[in-house]
């Protein structure tokens, strides 16, 4: 999962051997070794997390220049609020005398990356990135503190983990509907699956690509007429969340078909989807006024249909796009919606109706730590995010062939949502003993 990283060079990270201890002689006066120069600057890096060691203190001018002092102390701060405190250097693997593969281990995780010095400036820290941090099962962890830790996030959560068709481990507004982001696109790949089951389509048929969408994404910079077959369009919507493939399938099923699914599968209000926004209208709909995004939010469904006309019509940039977007949450109410028991009646109706392809596509990126993934089957994943919004749904199978749904929503239309808050309570819900 991704977490706040520091970083200032980019650094590829070399195979990881044995943390090295300090080296001693066998002789029973011996001394410790002076520790290296990675090694002393490793340790300062857990002391620097935990507020003890200044900025100025470890890092290059240069370092410092790129990432300013108070946003490395915030990350530091954000980093033990959500995983504890630093404790050790678990890991310290030198590539050569100057940078090295590095693992610090939290109270409830680890951080992965790694860490480079610059010689030339008594050997202060040029390059420190974590590309990971996973979280670990914290002894005494239980679903009523997990709970709690929801409650207390600002803005609108709701949340639902148990067994498929079970009783809830966790529930909070489980009832509630929220914008969804990109997790909506669990209802385009479920449409497809069961039109593939009931033999209307098959994965291998080929569409030439008429939509073009922002990214997130590749087929954005795609030519236009370029073949692409469903199951690659369906693909690289899940995994990489593609809006262009996303855009691409709404045209091929219509959105009638997908309103339709929502209903089949138990949704309780799909009328608050319809017209069904494809991507591109959502992001050219934020970038238009407040009174263009008002006669969308309150219009009727005729007069929403003549508003899509017009958004079909406009051609905003991709820096206005970015600026709609850029000062925080916008327009919350022109998104897409579902509660936690929707999304999870959504995959109980898949389980009897999607063609089984659907669950391997889920599974291309599952969102999982390596610990996670060992308490697991199977793991599908999807989320979503724009400012404000945020939401993180699994659908798992445990060791005996049950099927389980997680699923998190956040949506705060005051302040941007902790995306790494969010998804360290999800690591810890997914590693809670069964």
């Amino acid at each position: 999962m991704k977490s706040p990283v520091f970083h200032a060079i980019a650094l590829a990270v070399g195979a990881l051997a044995a943390c090295p201890s300090v080296a001693q002689t066998p002789a029973a006066q011996a001394q410790p070794a002076e520790p290296t120069a990675l090694e002393a600057r490793s340790l300062q890096v857990v002391e620097l997390l935990n507020g003890e060691v200044q900025p100025e203190e470890i890092f290059t001018a240069g370092f410092r220049a790129a990432i300013a002092d108070a946003q490395i102390r915030t990350l530091s701060a954000n980093l033990t609020a959500q995983f504890g405190r630093a404790l050790e250097v678990s890991l310290l693997a030198p590539r050569d005398g100057t940078r090295a593969a590095l693992e610090i281990r939290f109270e409830r995780g680890i951080a992965k990356g790694g860490i480079a010095l610059d010689p030339a400036e008594n050997n202060r820290i040029n390059e420190l990135r974590f590309t990971s941090v996973d979280s670990l099962a914290v002894a005494g962890d239980t679903p009523e503190k997990i709970a709690a830790d929801l409650a207390a996030l600002p803005g609108s959560v709701n949340a639902w983990f148990g067994p498929l068709g079970g009783a809830p481990v966790i529930s909070r507004n489980a009832d509630t509907p929220l914008a969804l982001g990109s997790a909506v696109k669990l209802y385009v790949l479920a449409a497809l699956a069961e039109d593939v089951k009931a033999g209307r389509r098959k994965w291998t048929d080929v569409v030439p690509l008429t939509e073009r969408s922002y990214p997130s994404g590749q087929l954005q910079d795609w030519p236009k007429g370029a073949p692409v077959t469903l199951h690659s369009l369906a693909s690289l919507m899940i995994a990489i969340s593609d809006n262009t493939a996303t855009d691409q399938l709404i045209r091929v099923l219509g959105k009638e078909r997908i309103l339709t699914l929502m209903r089949d599968s138990g949704h309780s209000d799909p009328g608050a989807n319809d017209p069904f926004l494809t991507t591109r209208e959502l992001f050219v709909l934020k970038t238009m006024s407040r009174e263009t995004l008002d006669q969308w939010s309150h219009g009727q469904p005729a007069e929403r249909a003549v508003l899509e006309v017009v958004l079909a019509a406009e051609e905003p940039s991709l820096d206005q796009v970015n600026a709609a977007f850029g000062n925080g949450p916008k327009a919350l109410e022109i998104e897409w919606f579902a509660s936690p028991a929707e999304l999870a009646r959504l995959f109980a109706h898949m389980r009897k109706t999607a063609a089984p392809e659907a669950f391997a596509i889920m599974a291309i990126n599952p969102s999982a730590t390596d610990a996670i993934k060992a308490n697991w089957r199977y793991i599908g994943f999807k989320g979503g995010s724009e400012p404000g919004v945020l939401n993180l749904t699994w659908l798992l199978t445990d060791k005996a062939g049950r099927d389980w749904v997680l699923t998190l929503g956040w949506n705060n239309p005051q302040a941007v949502v902790d995306e790494g808050k969010l998804e360290a309570i999800a690591q810890r819900i997914l590693l809670l003993p069964r």
